[in-house]
This record gives C-alpha cells, sequence and structure tokens, in this order.
C-alpha cells in the first residue's frame, strides 16, 4: 500500500510522474527508517518485536504521503526529506503521548495518520504556495495515462484498505468485524462516488477526479471504529457520508481554501482524507458512548479523553506543519521557482527533451 499504492495515485499529473513515483518511494523508505530508530527509543517495550515494528513504522510514513499530496509540484526532494524527517518524528511523539500518557488504543493512535498526514500538508503547503497558484495553469491537468496510472493505485490502495484498518486490531473477532466493515464502507462510497460524480457533471459524464478520492473515503472514514461497529448498516452510512463529502468537497472546500485561505492543496487531500478522517474520529466517539451508555459515569471519561488525544493530533499538525513550511521555505532548501513547478524536467533527464529547457 505504502509504495505501489500512494506512489501510483499520486501520479495522476501529467507532467509530474515520475517524480510523483519516485519520490515517493524516496521519502517512503527513508520515513520508515526513521520511524523505526525513534520508535526504539519512544516505545521500548517494543524493542525486540522487528516485524511489528516495521508495520508501524510503515503505516506512520503514511502521514508523510498524505502530506505530499499537499505540496506535490512544488518542492523539490531535500525538502521532502526535510519534511518527511520532521513530520515522522512530530507524529511518533505524539503517539507516544496518546498510547502512554492518555493510554490510547495502539490501533487507534495510528489511524490519526490520515488526521495528521493532512493538517501539517496544508499548512506546508500554505507557505509554499505562490499568488500565480490560485489560478489552475495547464501543468496541474492530467491526461489519459496518468489518470490510468493514479486509477491503478486507487484500486491497490481499495483492496488492501481493510487490511490497513484490522492489522493492528486484537482478537479474531474485532479483526474480522473491522475487515468486514471496511469492506462494507468502500463499497457504499464507491457507489456514491460514481454517481454523484455523474450528477455533479452538467453532461452526465463520469469525472476520475471523484473516482479517486471518494472510492476510498470510506476506508478513511472506517479506521477509528471499525472493530467495534456491530451492525452492517452503521459501516455502509460512514461510507456514503464519507463519499459525499468527498465529492463535494472536491467543490466547497477546495475552492475555500484556495480562494479565501490561499493554500493550494494540489490532490485535494483535506476532502480526502481529513474530512473523511475527522468524520471516522468523531463517530468513533459517539459509538463508544452509545455503547458504553449503561456504564456512561465510568466510561464517560475515555470518550473525553479520546476527544483530547484528537486535539491534540491536529494542534500538534498544524503547528508543527506551519514551522516546517517556513523552514522549506529558506534559501538553504533551494526551493523551485513558480515556473518550474509541475514539471518532471527539473528533476529527472530526458535525453529526447534536453535541448532547450
Amino acid at each position: 500500500m505504502v509504495i505501489f499504492g500512494f506512489g501510483f495515485l499520486l501520479a495522476y499529473l501529467k507532467r509530474y510522474g515520475f517524480s510523483s513515483i519516485g519520490f515517493n518511494i524516496l521519502v517512503a523508505v527513508l520515513g520508515v527508517q526513521w520511524t523505526m530508530f525513534l520508535e526504539r527509543f519512544l516505545f521500548p517495550d517494543e524493542r525486540e518485536k522487528h516485524l511489528p515494528s516495521i508495520l508501524t513504522a510503515s503505516m506512520s510514513v503514511v502521514t508523510v504521503l498524505i502530506s505530499a499530496g499537499a505540496v506535490l509540484g512544488k518542492a523539490n526532494p531535500f525538502q521532502l526529506i526535510c519534511m518527511a524527517m520532521v513530520e515522522v518524528t512530530a507524529f511518533c511523539a505524539t503517539r507516544w503521548t496518546n498510547v502512554y500518557i492518555l493510554e490510547i488504543e495502539e490501533h487507534v493512535s495510528l489511524m490519526h495518520v490520515h488526521i495528521f498526514g493532512t493538517f501539517f500538508g496544508l499548512m506546508a503547503s500554505w507557505w509554499l504556495t505562490q499568488p500565480s497558484l490560485r489560478r489552475e495553469t495547464g501543468k496541474e491537468g492530467s491526461d489519459a495515462t496518468s489518470d490510468l496510472f493514479s486509477m491503478l493505485g486507487t484500486l491497490f490502495l481499495w483492496m488492501f484498505w481493510p487490511s490497513f484498518n484490522s492489522v493492528l486490531v486484537d482478537g479474531v473477532v474485532k479483526k474480522r468485524n473491522a475487515i468486514h466493515n471496511t469492506y462494507y464502507a468502500i463499497a457504499v462510497s464507491t457507489v456514491i462516488a460514481f454517481a454523484l460524480s455523474a450528477l455533479t457533471n452538467k453532461n452526465g459524464k463520469l469525472q476520475m477526479t471523484h473516482i479517486h478520492g471518494a472510492t476510498l473515503a470510506g476506508g478513511v472514514a472506517l479506521g477509528f471504529s471499525a472493530h467495534i461497529i456491530q451492525n452492517p448498516w452503521i459501516a455502509m452510512v460512514l461510507g456514503f457520508l464519507a463519499g459525499v463529502i468527498a465529492v463535494l468537497g472536491l467543490y466547497f472546500v477546495k475552492m475555500c481554501l484556495n480562494s479565501v485561505v490561499k493554500m493550494h492543496d494540489i490532490c485535494g487531500i483535506h476532502c480526502m482524507f481529513g474530512m473523511s478522517g475527522l468524520l471516522g474520529a468523531i463517530a468513533y466517539v459517539i459509538l463508544f458512548v452509545i455503547y458504553n451508555w449503561n456504564n456512561l459515569p465510568v466510561k464517560g471519561y475515555p470518550a473525553l479523553i479520546e476527544v483530547g488525544s484528537l486535539s491534540i493530533t491536529i494542534l500538534v499538525a498544524v503547528i508543527v506543519g506551519f514551522i516546517t513550511g517556513i523552514l522549506l521555505k529558506l534559501n538553504i532548501c533551494k526551493a523551485p521557482p513558480v515556473s518550474k513547478y509541475f514539471d518532471d524536467q527539473v528533476y529527472w533527464e530526458f535525453p529526447h527533451l534536453a535541448d532547450g529547457f
């Protein structure tokens, strides 16, 4: 999922395919190694468990890959490496706080990757956004080949997202529930993606951008609560809501970010991962309260802890992302000029196109 799925998912820019896939594997493998190094100190109980350590490191680095969607085409490899190191460190520290201080389940703490990566990436992207980027340019578009590669990544993530939501869940029954409920949710969000994509087009045609994001939104929304949901219709409702938010959010939220907040979200990660993740986190707290209603005086405090954990994650992501964006603008990072944004030829050799570039 980390290498193949996210790599091809972000490869939809017609002139940035090499960089999308190549830089993805670069920051992914560096992020996994750095995360394992940090977890040796932050999570000493897992020191001798090499396979679980690799697993949690691979899931933690998803934060970087989501954030990369916000700065895609605007950051050079050195900037991406710096961003990855800082972001992984901040997320590991946040997860340590959630697990050891707030005593949040490890599975739930790792499901914050979507929310953390989104808000971190948006704040970093805010510093890299130039006035000329607030208008659509030809380089930001896609073509048939790039859309096909991106759809390949979407299908790969779609197939294996249930494993992402269930791999750290304890207990056979809960693990099985997580797998089943995730499939219910992504199935519904896929149908909604196709339906709303056709309804929002004046010619009734499907738009590949909607299919890329909304089909995965259901899986993101189920990350927190997939293992505790006891009725399939709840998972299907969450998948429905996530699909609606992912499609309609591309029109309203992205427009607001671009024109009002002056934040350029090239891949629409706020709708695909951020809002869907927030929906899932809120639904998890509500379901936790409902399932423990008869024992609420005892279980009410853990519910507040869950809300506090979510708040800390968002706060750290925003603050550290903002600071990281400032660092990425320093001259030492050698940020590319706007004229070189979204173009592979800045970083990759094209012998047949080299003349005159």
